[in-house]
């Protein structure tokens, strides 16, 4: 068992249609979810992108990207997410923390 509070999840890119992109909505790809029913679990719950900055800000160069996760995106497990500030466009591919609260168990 792991000390870790939170899962992982990958972003995948925002919701785009054929000729346009969405950048309020992330499309995140989470760990071991391979379902929608399996992604019921996660809706609702914080998310967030953790990343290192060049300068330092109340002493620490790690900022946080707060969102939440919306709804299921198709069939194989991915989520949409909304971000307090949009995710800049470097962000596709990296990881993000799933955090498992709010819970409703």
């Amino acid at each position: 068992m792991s000390d870790r509070l939170y899962s992982k999840g990958r972003v995948l890119g925002f919701e785009r249609a054929k000729r346009t992109q969405n950048p309020n909505v992330s499309l995140i790809k989470l760990e071991g979810v391979q379902t929608t029913k399996d992604a019921q679990f996660y809706l609702g719950k914080r998310i967030a992108y953790v990343y290192r900055a060049k300068r330092e800000i109340n002493g620490s160069k790690i900022r946080v990207i707060w969102g939440r996760i919306s709804r299921a995106h198709g069939t194989s497990g991915v989520v949409k997410a909304r971000f307090r500030k949009n995710l800049p466009a470097k962000t596709m591919g990296a990881s993000v923390r799933v955090m498992l609260y709010p819970s409703n168990i």
